[in-house]
């Protein structure tokens, strides 16, 4: 059998194994894709939910409800619990794959059908942005192409086992996953139990340095460094502190900030029951605000 036979066959055989696994996310063709890890649960990159409930489609044409019951935002995970009758759970691999082992993204698009590409591995120990700005490290880098829609769906080996869970396009044919680790697997596990990441937050999304001197600019506004407040979680603990969006962040705890991994950092090195001082300025004022934490150690952003 000639090398294209081989692939050609090997192609068929992971559609077949495999694209029962894979489902779709959210209505209208979905804004994303998912995999099942288990019976009655899926998981699936925690940026294409949009609240509790969400539609989940399977190969066959069924569409059901889901529910969500772990999500860690910094970790762009998440995990539905669904139905999943005759779907079963894809089997999981050895462990992050090396450079340049051959890797295969699987979806099931639109219309029906089962779409498998084809890459390899092309760099490892790479590091991308989650949605609310925290830094994700360890991630694959791969060739296997991704159609919009694709995120959160399945790599896999070429024997059908899961090797990773795509994320993103990185761009120039190049695209990321979230290698299948022990880690990550235990992660999921624990999200399927509804358990919440144990990290404490300020519940605001963030912009660099860089975009804040330029929206500053175009505004009129002295150049400042800092991280720019794009987004406040009603109820958080910023927003009680009175953080609001457009506000620079200039200092914490009374040390300078100048990019998102200091501020996680320094959030990661707080006990729950203290106060954070924020130096912020707002316009051209300047102000301080003190947030406190209690009982706010759960999931997700910065």
């Amino acid at each position: 059998m000639s090398q294209l036979a081989e692939l050609e066959a090997g192609i068929a055989e992971i559609a077949s194994r495999v694209a029962g696994s894979v489902v779709t996310i959210g209505r209208d063709g979905g804004r994303g894709a998912g995999v099942v890890i288990a019976r009655g649960r899926v998981a699936t990159n925690a940026h294409n939910l949009r609240g509790e409930q969400v539609t989940v489609s399977f190969q066959d044409g069924r569409s059901e409800t889901g529910q969500v019951v772990g999500v860690d935002i910094d970790a762009d995970l998440a995990v539905i619990a669904v139905d999943t009758r005759t779907a079963s759970a894809l089997e999981w691999g050895d462990g992050a794959p090396s450079l340049g082992k051959p890797v295969f993204a699987v979806a099931n698009p639109p219309g029906g059908g089962t779409r498998v590409t084809f890459g390899l591995v092309s760099a490892t120990g790479q590091a991308f942005r989650g949605p609310l700005s925290r830094r994700i490290t360890d991630a694959v880098e791969h060739t296997a192409p991704l159609a919009r829609g694709s995120s959160g769906s399945p790599l896999v080996d070429a024997e059908g086992r899961l090797a990773g869970i795509n994320t993103h396009r990185r761009g120039d044919g190049f695209y990321l996953a979230m290698p299948a680790t022990a880690q990550l697997r235990e992660r999921l596990q624990a999200l399927s139990r509804g358990e919440a990441p144990d990290r404490i937050r300020l519940g605001i999304a963030v912009a660099p340095t860089q975009v804040a001197r330029r929206l500053r600019g175009a505004v009129g506004l002295p150049p400042r460094d800092g991280l720019l407040v794009r987004g406040v979680e009603e109820g958080g603990p910023a927003a009680r502190a009175g953080v609001r969006p457009g506000d620079l962040i200039v200092e914490a705890g009374g040390g300078e900030v100048t990019n998102s991994d200091e501020l996680h950092a320094l959030l990661d090195r707080l006990e729950p029951d203290v106060s954070l001082t924020l130096r912020l300025v707002r316009g051209v004022d300047e102000l301080e605000v003190a947030v406190t934490f209690a009982g706010v150690r759960e999931e997700g952003s910065a």
